[in-house]
């Protein structure tokens, strides 16, 4: 039988109600104060911030990839940061329903990236269910944009700024708006 975490990260219903809810909800606040002392560190003190994202994370973090504060994160464990990446400030992970960002990825400020729904029942709201994110290689998201559950960006996309994208974005594709739609192939 699954725990509350592997249930929860294979995508299965969750439920305040179960067993092991608490011990989740606790992983998920030790994240989050976690997330609020690094929202602390200057942007300029990288190994300060990698010392944190590895606590938060449970993995170390690519000396090549740049995180500035704050990042506003509920469970860091199953989200996997690639080399050469660089997340502007202020942006928001919900990573409970696993997030896998590539290698040499451009994430703008404010984005959001969340990977957790409630169940559609109004009388069981409070459950939620997750489905896992991935930015492919080499991915560009647009500042305030936001990539929800199951979604996949394909290697060397954009995303445009303040899209909401809702659906797979093929790979060297330019996508935009709400919901976020083909703009172009981009031709090299």
């Amino acid at each position: 039988m699954k725990d509350i975490f592997e249930k929860d990260l294979s995508g299965e219903m969750v439920s305040p109600d179960e067993p092991g809810y608490e011990a989740l909800i606790n992983e998920i606040f030790d994240t989050m104060e976690t997330a609020q002392e690094l929202a602390t560190v200057s942007v300029r003190d990288q190994k300060r911030v990698h010392e944190l994202m590895e606590k938060i994370t449970g993995k170390p973090l690519d000396g090549s990839t740049t995180v500035l504060p704050p990042l506003y994160i509920d469970n860091g464990k199953p989200v996997t940061i690639g080399k050469g990446c660089f997340i502007q400030q202020c942006c928001t992970f919900f990573g409970r329903g696993g997030i896998t960002i590539g290698d040499g990825v451009f994430i703008g400020p404010k984005c959001n990236l969340i990977t957790i729904n409630h169940d559609p029942d109004p009388e069981n709201r409070s459950a939620t269910y997750g489905r896992p994110i991935v930015i492919e290689d080499k991915v560009w998201i647009g500042i305030n944009s936001t990539v929800l559950p199951g979604v996949r960006i394909g290697y060397g996309s954009i995303v445009g700024a303040q899209s909401v994208v809702t659906h797979d974005v093929p790979p060297m594709t330019v996508v935009a708006g709400n919901p976020a739609r083909i703009i172009k192939k981009i031709e090299l």
